[in-house]
């Protein structure tokens, strides 16, 4: 399925899925307040969840453009290098 976004088509796949009473009555009261479809919430939902999940660290050492990093450099290593880029 094929749905536009700003103007360009965007690839889309079905998925079900299962939410309380509680939760489809909240999405369905959010939907009909904003104005926008509940498929169009949730997925938007759905990115902003996956978006701040962590990155999983390496569990080895590596080497790296300026040389090889130690195990007990790895902390200081990433909070200045490792960049999310997904």
């Amino acid at each position: 399925m094929n749905a536009k976004k700003s103007g360009e088509d965007v690839a889309m796949e079905k998925t079900t899925v299962y939410l309380t009473v509680e939760q489809q009555a909240q999405l369905d009261s959010l939907s009909k307040r904003m104005g926008r479809p509940k498929a169009e919430l949730i997925r938007e939902a759905v990115a902003a969840y996956v978006s701040d999940q962590p990155r999983p660290r390496p569990r080895t050492r590596a080497i790296v453009s300026s040389g090889l990093v130690h195990s007990d450099q790895v902390e200081e290593w990433l909070e200045h290098n490792w960049v999310r880029d997904w």
